[in-house]
């Protein structure tokens, strides 16, 4: 009973111990049940050293039940103990462990980083699981292939997807799906030289509006009583297009009919100031030798301080290097209307040594002995590689643009530019704050050129194939420090940005010349059609602007719907070509041709391009009656094609310098109509008289056809 009692009492006395938090560094063994323990503990081994059980007569007591080694709690407790005796009140609080008797659950919003590392590791999870689902649902469709022959045609069937989903978004992002009507913009030239964004943008297709009045005609009769302008002209090449270099120099940048134009010429005088040099970049390593060769060779190669590109920056650095390195020589012979002078006519260098295709003017000043100082050009310039230069066409185009005045074509009464000194003093003085590279008002000195020159694509910029910018806006461009940060990109555009840039950007001229620039025939692209001759434009101006005549008599009461508007569609008869087709890869009319008649063959509007197979007996009939060169020009130095682009194959090269520099000047059936007693042979001179007697064209014009 006694002991009952006693298990009772302890029973009922007994309570859990209290759970404490221990803080860093705190030892577990001071808490006051260890204590406690440790104090029986020893008060136990007193009494058993001293005499084992305590007497009998002392009062009796409970004994306590062991105390337990408390388990060390976690070093991240979960929950605390709060009370006001505790012994941290008044105490710094680490802010590791919160501030004391706050309770946090993994339930509250405030969760720790490992948890929402789970929960992504879980999602990933699942969306991988998921995945491996499908994949496996779809291996497992009855119709997925398993045998080698149906692998084979699923991988056939999903290449021509893949290439028919490629060619597809090819078709959607091409701006140009449709030909342009390059029969109107011959008909139409353009009226005004305002830039793109100080006059109204022409909607698509981009044809010029009808003038108020006739322009003028090109070229005009005063063309060779204005002094040759001077021309640098940087080819855009690379280390390993020698090839291409080497049709350059023996074809459009040397021959005399490239130089002098058609019929008699005028013995190069016009590009006697027109300097064509191939612009490369730091060569590759395998090259550096080949090109050093060629430059010894040839004396007609710049390397520029950049890596070789095209979209990088090498069209600013080569404005740049032409702004301090471009020479040109001086004007050899004097014209009726003597040379203007501007604010960079007074620069000069020594005559450095000619390149075998410079003029032969520069050759016989250089072998004087004392060779005339060469001086800043008029004009820079750049061509691309696969591009066909006829020099003449553009040297005359260029001379205009530096005699024109304002924003209208050379030859209108108020843009003939005036040498007279009452017009020097007044109205072309050069102005200190015109923001480009000028000199103090003085007596003969004009106001600098400000022209952009090339072919306008979208009424946005000059096509890259051939673009040339007078001399103030490349100093400009060279210096300018925002100009340099815009070097990255398409070139050509790029370049347009330039000039919308420039301090005086609503007074540059944006010259574009839209009829005599296009593609080879057989590119097959937009800007592509047969070679074109004054000749046969002149029979498109009257055809196209018939039909605008008669439009426009049977739409006079509709003054809200003119002929030529975005409300009109264009018709298709003006984008024709008797060469080429627009998505059609071409092929020569008949098969059985010589070269000269499939060359005859490319030429837009010939009765050669016109013949299809079954009409063989009609070839020589065609070929007999074709016009030649004389005629084709219509009895004038120049006023056609200036520029063939994207010619991709030398192949092609050779069709165009066939076609624009080999062709007789007369046809067998015009040499017939000429009268007296004239030595017909002497009137062809074929490639080999070319290269023996700069002269020969002189010859072939004493005697024109009746």
């Amino acid at each position: 009973m006694a002991a009952s009692r006693s298990f009772f009492y302890f029973s009922r006395s007994w309570q859990p111990p209290e759970q404490y938090e221990f803080l860093p560094g705190s030892n577990p063994q001071d808490t006051p049940d260890a204590m406690l323990a440790g104090q029986r503990a020893d008060a136990s081994y007193q009494d058993s050293t001293q005499g084992g059980r305590s007497s009998d007569d002392s009062a009796p007591s409970y004994i306590s039940p062991p105390s337990r080694v408390s388990t060390p709690l976690s070093p991240f407790p979960t929950h605390r103990i709060s009370s006001s005796t505790s012994d941290t009140d008044g105490e710094s609080v680490s802010p590791i462990l919160g501030s004391p008797g706050a309770y946090t659950s993994i339930r509250d919003g405030n969760r720790s980083w490992w948890c929402h590392s789970r929960r992504r590791r879980t999602r990933e999870g699942r969306i991988w699981r998921t995945f491996k689902k499908g994949v496996r649902r779809v291996v497992r469709h009855p119709l997925f292939p398993r045998q080698p022959i149906t692998i084979i045609f699923a991988l056939l069937l999903f290449t021509v997807f893949a290439i028919s989903l490629t060619l597809l978004l090819m078709y959607i992002l091409n701006p140009d799906k449709e030909p342009l009507p390059w029969r109107a913009y011959c008909a139409i030239p353009h009226s005004s030289f305002y830039p793109p964004s100080y006059r109204t943008p022409l909607p698509y297709p981009y044809l010029n509006p009808l003038p108020e009045s006739p322009l003028p005609t090109f070229p005009p009769d005063n063309l060779d009583s204005l002094p040759p302008a001077g021309i640098f002209l940087g080819v855009f090449s690379m280390d390993s297009a020698l090839e291409r270099r080497m049709l350059i120099r023996t074809t459009w940048a040397s021959h005399p009919r490239s130089r002098n134009g058609a019929g008699a010429g005028d013995d190069g005088l016009g590009t006697s100031r027109t300097v064509v040099r191939f612009i490369l970049g730091q060569p590759r390593k395998g090259w550096e030798r080949r090109i050093q060769t060629e430059m010894e060779m040839y004396n007609d190669i710049v390397v520029l301080p950049c890596a070789e590109n095209m979209n990088s920056g090498k069209s600013h650095t080569y404005f740049s290097w032409a702004a301090e390195n471009a020479w040109v020589p001086p004007v050899y012979v004097n014209t009726s209307i003597p040379s203007p002078h501007f604010s960079y006519s007074v620069q000069s260098a020594p005559a450095p040594q000619p390149a075998p295709h410079d003029s032969h003017f520069a050759w016989e000043d250089h072998a004087s002995g004392r060779p005339s100082p060469w001086v800043r050009p008029d004009f820079v310039a750049k061509v691309d590689d696969d591009a066909f230069l006829m020099l003449a066409e553009l040297e005359s185009r260029m001379r205009l643009e530096l005699h024109a005045k304002g924003h209208s074509p050379f030859g209108y009464s108020n843009n003939i530019t005036s040498f007279t000194p009452e017009a020097l003093d007044s109205d072309f003085s050069v102005s200190q704050d015109s923001g480009v590279d000028a000199t103090p008002e003085q007596f003969g000195v004009f106001q600098d050129p400000l022209v952009y020159w090339g072919y306008l694509v979208k009424d946005k910029f000059m096509a890259g194939e051939l673009y040339g910018l007078s001399w103030s806006l490349v100093t400009w461009v060279s210096r300018d420090t925002t100009v340099k940060g815009l070097t990255n990109g398409a070139e050509d555009k790029q370049t347009a940005k330039w000039m919308s840039l420039h301090p005086q950007a609503n007074q540059i001229r944006w010259a574009s010349e839209r009829c005599w620039i296009y593609d080879h025939p057989r590119a097959g692209t937009v800007y592509s059609h047969g070679f074109l001759f004054p000749s046969h434009v002149t029979r498109v101006e009257q055809s196209v602007l018939s039909n605008l005549e008669k439009d426009l008599n049977n739409n006079s009461t509709d003054a809200k719907n003119p002929v030529i508007s975005p409300y009109n569609p264009t018709p298709s008869t003006w984008a024709q070509s008797s060469v080429s087709t627009f998505g059609v890869r071409y092929q020569q009319p008949i098969q059985d041709m010589t070269l000269a008649e499939s060359v005859e063959a490319l030429v837009e509007g010939s009765d050669m391009s016109s013949l299809r197979e079954g009409m063989a007996l009609e070839t020589n009939h065609a070929w007999r009656h074709r016009e030649g060169r004389l005629k084709r020009y219509e009895n004038k130095r120049v006023g056609g094609t200036v520029v063939v682009h994207f010619i991709k194959k030398h192949e092609w090269f050779l069709e165009t310098a066939l076609a624009f520099l080999e062709v007789d000047d007369y046809s067998e059936s015009e040499l017939e109509l000429i009268r007296g007693d004239v030595d017909q042979e002497s009137l062809n001179v074929g490639f080999s008289a070319v290269w023996t007697d700069l002269h020969a064209f002189k010859h072939n014009n004493d005697t024109s056809p009746s």
